[in-house]
Formats: structure tokens, sequence, C-alpha cells
């Protein structure tokens, strides 16, 4: 599919095949070898998580589907879902992911609403009972919204790095 010019929005499936490689290499390469070269980190996949917020959200999701041998937890606010195809296109997800947490603000997904990646709530129930450690937390009240990403991140942080 070809690039769209400055201003316009891309045709056909959102997200395009690709649109996060270079944050996926600049992350991989240069951020998380940086962290654990600077600071006191415990530098394994077991001890690293991550999470992100609406676009982020969309990054984490295609990373950590791609990467399940850096991550041990997953976050994803306002940012899609997770399917079972997924995980059974990504090798090694289910067995190395030790938590994924999908996030939204009851606003967004009222009325039957759903986001990128299908059904988040359906998705995660899914995966629950393929048996994985899954939670999907609702912000009630909220939108697309800081708040909902705070309350999400709340919820998220008790969970991590449970032995």
């Amino acid at each position: 599919m070809p690039r769209p010019r400055p201003g316009e929005r891309p045709t056909g499936p959102w997200p395009p095949e690709g649109w996060a490689d270079g944050f996926k290499k600049t992350l991989l390469e240069d951020i998380i070898p940086m962290i654990d070269s600077n600071f006191r980190t415990l530098a394994d996949q077991k001890h690293r998580a991550m999470a992100g917020l609406s676009m982020g959200g969309m990054q984490t999701r295609v990373i950590t589907l791609a990467n399940p041998e850096m991550f041990s937890d997953v976050g994803m606010f306002s940012g899609g879902s997770i399917s079972m195809e997924d995980v059974n296109k990504a090798p090694g997800f289910k067995e190395k992911i030790k938590l994924l947490f999908i996030s939204y603000g009851s606003r967004e997904i009222e009325n039957g609403k759903t986001r990128f990646g299908g059904d988040p709530k359906a998705d995660t129930d899914a995966l629950k009972a393929a048996g994985m450690n899954t939670h999907f937390y609702v912000s009630q009240f909220t939108a697309h919204e800081w708040q909902s990403w705070r309350r999400g991140l709340h919820e998220f942080a008790q969970l991590l790095f449970k032995e």
C-alpha cells in the first residue's frame, strides 16, 4: 500500500502494515539497552512491562505481539485489543506474557462501540478462557481522556510483577 501524502489519511485497514516499525526498532535497539546500561534495572523479560495509551496502546500491541521474549506484562489503555487470533499468530505470546491488561473509559465502549482489533471485552474474556492472565477494566463515566488512563494505570500498576 502506498504511503499517504502529508495531511492525507491512509486508505485500507488501520493500522497499516509496518506503521510502528520505526518506533519498535528505536525502543528495542536503543531505548531499552540505554536504560538497562545506565539504571539499576532487572534487565530481563521477567522484569519488563510495556504499556501505552491510545496510539501508544496500539504500538504496545504490535511490539509485544512480535516480541514476547522482551516483555512479561502488557497494558493497553484505550488502544485496541488483542484477540485469540492475534495470540495464535504470535509464537510464545501466550506462554511468556504473565499479564495482559486492557482498559477503556465507559463512554468509549458504550452502546456496543468497538475499537481497533474488535470487541476488547470479548477478546479479553476469550484469552482468559484460554488460560491467559487477563484483566479488563472500565473507568466509569469517562471517555478517551486522561482520567480514564489515570484510573487504568492505577489498576494496572497493582497487578505488575506478581511472582
